[in-house]
């Protein structure tokens, strides 16, 4: 790889990255979406009682914001270990190296997206979504934890996503 590692954060590596950041730029990502697509068995619900998890979902015309970052130097190896072992720990997730777009210009960034063929990959309304994320919990804490530091961490970021607003809304009035 040449350059610098940057890796596209949108759900909770925005909030707990667990790496050293060199730096962080408020990225875009085309032709994805952020969505709750993913069934958690490990990390927000169990194989028994799945929560979900924010996966990117590929879809036309769409895009999601985020943070890219740039590792460290001196620590791309071990930031690539960390990262494998934190998303890669079933095979729901595809590792792609993808442009993100920055106020500084386009940056190619390591990206985790959601493969559709697999087992844990669903497309759910918002309602049963809420429902889901107020009951799980799993490794990781509870499911609804997730969702809040994520949404709270968008706001204050100033990026906005209707979805997770509304679902973090509806999930307090569950939990």
């Amino acid at each position: 790889m040449d350059g610098p590692l940057w890796v596209f954060g949108y759900g909770s590596l925005i909030w707990d990255p667990g790496f050293p950041a060199a730096e962080r730029r408020i990225a875009r990502l085309d032709g994805w979406r952020r969505s709750f697509c993913m069934r958690s068995i490990h990390h927000r619900g169990t194989p028994a009682a799945p929560g979900l998890v924010l996966a990117l979902d590929e879809a036309a015309g769409a895009s999601c914001q985020g943070l890219a970052f740039r590792v460290a130097p001196g620590q791309e190896a071990a930031t690539l270990a960390a990262l494998r072992e934190r998303e890669l720990i079933s095979s729901a997730y595809l590792e792609r190296r993808l442009p993100v777009q920055t106020d500084r210009g386009p940056v190619p960034a390591l990206v985790y997206v959601i493969d559709p063929d697999h087992a844990q990959y669903c497309r759910l309304p918002l309602e049963d979504q809420a429902r889901i994320i107020a009951a799980a919990a799993g490794g990781r804490g509870p499911n609804r934890d997730y969702l809040w530091a994520t949404a709270a961490h968008l706001a204050a970021l100033g990026i906005a996503d209707a979805d997770l607003t509304w679902l973090a809304d509806r999930v307090r009035t569950l939990a």
